[in-house]
């Protein structure tokens, strides 16, 4: 697991944002076991406490579930996964709105340029999370 920290936003906010990427891309499947609280810790180089933060935050919100004490798992839960991915989907649509609007981009010329770039575009040409 790699996750390129920024120093804007708290370490466990990141984590959880890495497993929601995961899980919408369907890199993480449901069921699909995850590392336990130190084992993330130690792979990351992060904090245990900030391990066991960001496992309870995203148990809170159904992200992942732990039953007695067996290794914690992703979601089964259908509805959440879709809502991840929704979530992340509206989160850069309005990121590219606020970008567009405040250089006035018309609406069908910005709609355009999306179709038209959309199928050539890569995420290694921009990474978004720097």
């Amino acid at each position: 697991m790699n996750i390129k920290f920024n120093n804007r936003d708290p370490v466990y906010i990141q984590v959880i944002r890495h497993f929601k990427e995961q899980i919408a891309t369907g890199r993480f499947e449901p069921g699909q076991e995850i590392p336990s609280r130190r084992e993330l810790a130690n792979q990351l180089k992060i904090n245990p406490n900030t391990a066991q933060r960001a496992y309870k935050e995203m148990e809170e919100q159904g992200l992942i579930y732990t039953e007695g004490n067996l290794p914690s798992r992703i979601t089964k839960d259908a509805s959440i996964i879709k809502a991840v991915r929704e979530e992340l989907i509206l989160e850069a649509v309005n990121s590219f709105i606020a970008s567009v609007q405040s250089i006035n981009v018309p609406l069908d010329e910005a709609l355009q340029l999306v179709k038209n770039n959309y199928e050539n575009f890569t995420v290694e040409q921009e990474d978004i999370h720097d």
